[in-house]
């Protein structure tokens, strides 16, 4: 199985497309790090206040994965909360 993660991240304390990366790479370190997945923007754009990040995994087990992405969204919200941003939305796929 894969588990796919879509998450919209709301930027609004972003003046630049510098916060804006500022808050993307802090996101994308800290749940690479805490939970060994896959992570990287999409759809990038010059909008200093909208990113869209993918976080993928791989597992055997369904329950696993639902229970990681999860986790993965409740770390990646704190993450945002603290640098000024927040998480819109989320979707979850599986493959």
């Amino acid at each position: 199985m894969i588990a796919f993660l879509t998450l919209e991240v709301r930027i609004e304390a972003a003046k630049s497309l510098k916060d804006k990366r500022q808050v993307v790479r802090s996101l994308k370190d800290r749940l690479r790090a805490s939970f060994n997945v896959s992570v990287a923007e999409l759809e990038p754009s010059s909008l200093w206040n909208h990113a869209t990040l993918g976080v993928v995994s791989v597992s055997d087990s369904k329950d696993y994965l639902d229970g990681l992405m999860k986790h993965v969204e409740r770390l990646a919200s704190r993450i945002a909360n603290n640098g000024g941003a927040e998480i819109a939305d989320s979707f979850l796929d599986f493959l």
